[in-house]
């Protein structure tokens, strides 16, 4: 289930309050500026840090180059 665009331009990172990559066939929201990637459940995001997964910058590097070929927004 896609997540509302609506939606997607009010989430943030709860940590740096930053706008969310939100990779629909994954069904996680990345934050490219704290390296957290935010699971989905059931079509509702689990924005808790304590719950979320940090990536290594190299990661979080390729998630944003893919998500700036596919044209997501907040790219």
């Amino acid at each position: 289930m896609p997540l509302a665009p609506e939606l997607l331009e009010s989430i943030v990172c709860p940590r740096s309050k930053q706008k969310l990559l939100y990779f629909e066939a994954d069904q996680r929201l990345v934050c490219p500026s704290s390296r957290l990637s935010y699971r989905i459940e059931r079509g509702i995001p689990v924005l808790l840090v304590d719950e979320a997964t940090e990536l290594p910058q190299a990661e979080v590097d390729r998630l944003v180059a893919q998500a700036k070929a596919l044209g997501l927004p907040n790219a």
